[in-house]
């Protein structure tokens, strides 16, 4: 039998303050409380993190998304276009709805704006990440010349546009499910862009 490891005291400290910022807000929630909803004292909130600040800085480093992503493209590509992009996507925008409360807090601020700013780490190494791989596939002749940074902005844009469409309205723009999106787009990038 698998045994389960407690969650350590910065983890319980970080999912209590993200779940009741994204209730709350960033400005409406004490240390105190977030301490209190994830079972240890304030004084252990401020020997881990130091600031309430410093708290949601470190939960948006541990779970964004660069990581992950990294690990997809280490792991994960076939160097097949199609196949490729639709991984790509999908496990993007798992990520990005896993983080739903973390862009709500962030985003819903304007005295978060170094957060938001410290937080573009993320997005920078995806576009690294899908540049290098827009270029391998020229080099192996399994794309069209084209500018890989722009490709990789291009289907980034895209996708976060398409995850930010739905984030702060509950009725959906389209009837298109999220695998729908992901299927269309795909398909249009892959006819753009195969030999």
């Amino acid at each position: 039998m698998e045994m389960k490891t407690k969650p350590d005291n910065k983890s319980k400290l970080m999912r209590a303050a993200i779940h009741l910022m994204a209730e709350k807000g960033y400005k409406g929630v004490s240390t105190k409380e977030i301490a209190a909803a994830s079972g240890v004292s304030e004084m252990t909130l401020f020997r881990n993190f130091g600031s309430k600040l410093s708290l949601l800085e470190q939960a948006v480093d541990r779970y964004h998304y660069s990581v992950e992503m990294t690990q997809v493209f280490n792991r994960e590509l076939v160097w097949e276009l199609r196949k490729d992009l639709l991984t790509i996507g999908r496990i993007y925008y798992e990520l990005m709805d896993r983080n739903r409360k973390l862009f709500l807090i962030v985003l819903q601020d304007n005295d978060l704006a170094s957060i938001r700013e410290k937080a573009q780490s993320h997005p920078r190494k995806l576009r690294e990440l899908l540049s290098d791989y827009f270029a391998e596939m020229q080099r192996r002749n399994k794309m069209i010349e084209v500018d890989a940074e722009a490709q990789a902005m291009t289907f980034m844009w895209m996708n976060y546009g398409a995850f930010m469409s739905q984030l702060f309205s509950p009725s959906p723009l389209s009837s298109l499910t999220p695998e729908q999106f992901r299927e269309s787009s795909v398909d249009l990038f892959v006819r753009a862009l195969s030999p």
